[in-house]
């Protein structure tokens, strides 16, 4: 069958208008979805929230709409909830885990759906997996420096724990009368070289990375938390090998990077508290128009 130009046409502009038309209708649909199924997860029907978060991506599966995008992370997050609801649902982890890629690939800044996959990680405890997660983020040189410099500090923070599974061992960590007979700790060598070994390539790991994160964001408080922290089994090392002099040198600097710590921290506190104080006066005056 032959076609006039002017069918030909005709037929085009249909199809135009009716793709428009569905794609249209897709995004009033997925609101429709969204809408509901945020009132179902606020009242804690995480499976009929989940159903309607799933028709949502359904009708946007690349993500390429706000509307698609929200309902990715919406689904995400109602997965997460699901699997703390009852942690033996561990395919609910899974598929949150899923999710929550397919966010961080459209929108790679969002650190709470990073943060969501490594906490997920944990629980689920695949250690090898986290640690490639929270590394490759601390290489990615396409998100924000302050981005990068908390992944560092994560994995500072594991560097510190096995370090401190050595020296806070009791054969390791002595009590003994200082002066004017105060209790201090003392420290020796663990018994077993390969505890000690252990201790140093830990430390010395840590050390680098806490120098990276504070490189990165010196405005971070848990990054110089942890950088003393660090300092500070380096300060332990120098006693167990007899160096004074380095013993106090680390003591210094452990002391400079705690002061840091302490003034960021009490700034980052103040202003939680004075954005905690604006939210609840906005609150207020609103709860006071509608009286």
């Amino acid at each position: 069958m032959r076609f006039s130009r002017l069918g030909i046409l005709v037929l085009i502009l249909t199809t135009v208008f009716l793709g428009t038309n569905c794609s249209y209708y897709n995004r009033i649909m997925a609101r429709k979805s969204l809408v509901d199924g945020a009132s179902a997860y606020k009242n804690r029907k995480f499976a009929e929230a989940e159903q309607l978060f799933r028709n949502a991506v359904s009708r946007d599966p690349e993500g390429k709409t706000l509307e698609g995008k929200t309902a990715q992370l919406f689904l995400a997050r109602t997965l997460h909830s699901e699997y703390i609801g009852d942690r033996l649902k561990r395919n609910y982890a899974e598929d949150a885990v899923k999710e929550y890629q397919t966010v961080l690939r459209s929108n790679p800044n969002d650190q709470s759906s990073f943060k969501a996959v490594a906490n997920l990680y944990e629980n689920l405890q695949m250690p090898d997996d986290w640690l490639k997660w929270v590394t490759d983020r601390s290489n990615n040189e396409a998100i924000p420096k302050e981005q990068r410099a908390e992944a560092l500090t994560s994995l500072a923070a594991k560097k510190n724990s096995c370090a401190s599974d050595v020296t806070d061992a009791e054969a390791v960590k002595k009590t003994v009368a200082g002066k004017d007979n105060k209790q201090v700790f003392q420290f020796v060598k663990p018994a077993n070289p390969e505890d000690f070994d252990r201790l140093k390539k830990c430390t010395e790991e840590g050390m680098e990375l806490t120098g990276k994160a504070v490189e990165f964001d010196p405005n971070s408080d848990s990054a110089w938390s942890y950088r003393t922290n660090m300092l500070v089994q380096k300060m332990r090392i120098a006693e167990m090998e007899g160096n004074t002099a380095e013993k106090d040198s680390y003591k210094k600097q452990a002391d400079d990077a705690k002061a840091k710590f302490t003034v960021l921290a009490e700034a980052k506190r103040k202003k939680e508290e004075e954005e905690a104080a604006k939210k609840k006066a906005e609150e207020e005056a609103a709860n006071t128009k509608k009286k």
